[in-house]
């Protein structure tokens, strides 16, 4: 079914509500025209007249008074009038367990059927799949982003399947701040991913809720608008049911976990969310199928004990959900994420940055006062910095020098040692010479005395010849 196909209205909550709808929209619009003539509406700080909540600053809010079949809010256009409401967006986060039937939900509180994948038992840690659709319902749009968490709940070690849907949530919040902050931004145009409603999906057990829900829920509660659903209701009796939803608050109770309470401050819905607040957690069941009961075919599921209708009120919540979600408190939904949960986190990270509202004695201090003084104390640390590291470079180079200079007293004492062993050698050397030259000299004393023999004993035969024989002697022994 395409998602801009008409989904299954609330016909018996606008045929009640027509009249009185009528009324407020005409105190509504001349109101507005006669205050828009001398002021300006800061649409982010104050409430609407007739009790029409403010959308987040620099977004498209729809209109009050009307409630679309999905959700929507929007003010019904006068005869001729052509209407082309330039749409908003809503995000809806659904935790559960694999196969506990998020998607089943999804597609049935939307009458639409939502691309999604199967998804595995195995998964080594928690991812966050996000997906956004356009729907459209008559002239209205809306924008809507369906964020599964794949894989929660399925590891051995659950310690920190909550820490990825933390992440996630700061991650949308962070880049919606960094928007803000920009010198040039563009807050209409800026498609805001912030999670509006967080459906928790809760396990038919029928006992207590599980030490990872009551974690998990207690970490997102101070971050986004947490509902709690018991899925797959149709598994436990009526009895077990209204046992297990009162465990289920008293436990959320005692462990300080706050979940998101409709508003009763505004007198048109304060009677109906004061009676939703009491039903909490919806027990819902989820189907695209149709059965044929009577003459009508209707979302249900068929067992071989019976049907189970999703939209009669006495089988499940389903209709009370679908009616608080999407009906009565979408926008109250969408104002809480801004000027609670997002105001938190910005407030925090300003905080980290070292703005503040007032100073030590409570007195009111000016974003210039903070910025000035900011300055100071980065300058003063600034300096500090530079004086620590030219401390530091000084004490290493006076480090460096007292290691160079052992190192050429080191190099010294070797030359030293060094050049006392050349000497000693040269030494050595000089006296071998020197005896050289005395033995070479004695040789040549001694040569040329043979020489003198040799000559003067050659004009006697006999005596020559014994000459001779005396010179080999004496060479043979100085050899």
């Amino acid at each position: 079914m395409s998602p801009k196909k008409s989904c299954l209205s609330f016909s018996s909550y606008v045929e009640s509500k027509q009249t009185a709808v009528r009324e407020a929209a005409l105190i509504y619009s001349c109101l507005i025209n006669t205050l828009s003539q001398s002021l300006t509406v800061n649409i982010s700080n104050h409430h609407d007249i007739v009790g029409c909540r403010a959308g987040p600053r620099g977004e498209e809010r729809p209109p009050p008074l009307a409630v679309w079949s999905r959700g929507v809010r929007r003010s019904p256009p006068s005869a001729g009038q052509q209407v082309n409401m330039p749409g908003f967006c809503f995000n809806i986060l659904c935790i559960g367990e694999t196969g506990i039937g998020k998607s089943t939900l999804m597609n049935t509180l939307f009458n639409t059927n939502f691309e999604s994948a199967e998804s595995s038992h195995f998964e080594p840690k928690v991812k966050l799949s996000a997906k956004t659709y356009d729907l459209q319902e008559g002239n209205v749009r809306l924008k809507l982003t369906i964020v599964n968490t794949v894989g929660f709940g399925d590891q051995m070690n659950k310690q920190q399947s909550y820490q990825h849907i933390v992440d996630y949530i700061d991650t949308q919040f962070e880049s919606y701040l960094q928007e803000e902050l920009k010198i040039k931004r563009s807050l209409h145009n800026y498609h805001d991913s912030r999670i509006h409603a967080c459906l928790y999906f809760i396990a038919p057990s029928g006992h207590s809720l599980k030490s990872l829900d009551l974690v998990t829920m207690k970490k997102l509660d101070s971050k986004v608008n947490i509902i709690p659903v018991i899925a797959k209701a149709d598994t436990i009796s009526k009895s077990e049911l209204h046992k297990f939803k009162l465990k289920i608050m008293s436990e959320l109770v005692s462990n300080g976990v706050q979940i998101y309470q409709f508003p009763t401050d505004d007198e048109t819905v304060s009677s109906i969310n004061s009676a939703m607040n009491g039903i909490l957690p919806f027990a819902v069941v989820g189907s695209t199928e149709e059965v044929k009961i009577g003459n009508k075919m209707v979302k249900a599921r068929q067992y071989p004990w019976g049907v189970v209708q999703v939209e009669n009120e006495s089988h499940c919540d389903f209709v009370k959900l679908r009616e608080m979600l999407i009906g009565v408190n979408m926008e109250d939904l969408r104002e809480q994420t801004h000027t609670r949960h997002y105001e938190l986190y910005r407030r925090c990270k300003l905080e980290e940055m070292g703005f503040r509202d007032t100073d030590p004695e409570s007195k009111p201090v000016s974003l210039q006062e903070t910025y000035e003084f900011k300055r100071q104390e980065f300058q003063g640390e600034l300096q500090k910095r530079e004086e620590e590291m030219r401390q530091s470079f000084v004490q290493r180079v006076k480090e460096k020098e007292m290691e160079l200079k052992e190192k050429e007293r080191e190099l010294q004492g070797r030359f030293e040692q060094l050049k006392r062993l050349h000497q000693e050698e040269k030494g050595r050397l000089e006296e071998r010479r020197r005896s050289l030259e005395d033995q070479l000299n004695g040789f040549s004393t001694k040569r040329a005395a043979a020489e003198l023999l040799l000559q003067g004993g050659g004009y006697g035969g006999g005596g020559g010849a014994n000459l001779k024989k005396d010179k080999d002697r004496k060479n043979s022994g100085f050899m």
